[in-house]
């Protein structure tokens, strides 16, 4: 099919152009070293200095470079199996290329909107434009009202649908733990908020990506055909995004810092996370 051909295209530039961005993430070292910074707040910032991500403050911008580790050796070895499997007019394959592709226009969009702006923003532009319209190009592959009947487990699903429920839920406490106390006691900004404008990662995951894991996760538990897939989808997206946030919480704590008790939540999440998306995929008819 012709969206295929184009899909392909697409999968080939989003490679070449993530490797570009992941490695001047990696690579990049020039710079003076850390030093404090006082922010429009009156709050003291360390910032980086170094590299790509020179303008961020230390501890963003090691989890930066962590997450272009994962991008690079994980992210888009699967990007381009994924791929190749689908050509192969598998749906198994297609379903992980979406939910690959999802990591991708997840992941840029947070460098977009949160990084400070660096060599790479053109990149980055291209990167979120490229992930978005090749995830929706794979959306044609699927027939949606036949979604259940290609599943062989119904109760896996259901589980998985409920696992993106307490998932949601979990980080929606998390992120509220953070958020709600400074309204409270007057003090209104976060420490996470540093020299930034306002918590990007707390926002989308408050206002899209959580909401989004809770509905399709009723869905799925509801037995409906869009639930079945974005399901799917999700959790294969959910396990490249808590790889990456373990990612960023072994380079933390290498750096000095506290990661208790988050360095016993991501990595069990993103255990799951792939368990599941395994499970998903062996347990669809051919």
């Amino acid at each position: 099919m012709k969206h295929k051909s184009v899909i392909s295209f697409l999968v080939m530039v989003i490679t070449a152009a993530s490797i570009i961005a992941s490695l001047n993430g990696i690579l990049s070292k020039d710079g003076d070293g850390e030093y404090f910074y006082e922010s429009i707040r009156g709050e003291t910032v360390t910032i980086y200095s170094k590299g790509l991500y020179k303008h961020m403050s230390a501890d963003v911008a090691i989890q930066g470079i962590a997450q272009d580790y994962i991008t690079l050796f994980i992210g888009i070895p699967f990007l381009l199996f994924a791929l190749l499997w689908s050509a192969k007019n598998s749906l198994r394959g297609m379903l992980l290329l979406s939910g690959t592709l999802v990591y991708f226009f997840i992941t840029y969009l947070f460098y977009l909107s949160m990084g400070m702006y660096n060599e790479m923003f053109l990149v980055y532009a291209f990167l979120l434009g490229t992930t978005f319209f090749a995830f929706v190009l794979t959306l044609f592959a699927y027939e949606f009202n036949n979604m259940k009947d290609i599943f062989t487990s119904q109760k896996l699903m259901r589980n998985a649908g409920v696992f993106l429920i307490v998932n949601a839920s979990l980080v929606t406490l998390l992120w509220l733990g953070v958020v709600v106390p400074p309204l409270i006691d007057g003090t209104i900004y976060p420490k996470q908020l540093q020299h930034y404008t306002t918590l990007i990662v707390q926002g989308f995951d408050l206002g899209l990506l959580l909401p989004i894991s809770f509905v399709v996760g009723i869905l799925a538990i509801r037995k409906n055909n869009f639930g079945y897939l974005f399901t799917t989808i999700y959790v294969i997206f959910l396990s490249f995004l808590m790889l990456a946030l373990t990612s960023k919480i072994i380079f933390m704590a290498n750096a000095g810092e506290n990661v208790i008790p988050v360095i016993f939540i991501m990595p069990t999440i993103a255990l799951i996370a792939i368990l599941f998306s395994f499970l998903i995929l062996k347990n669809i008819n051919k």
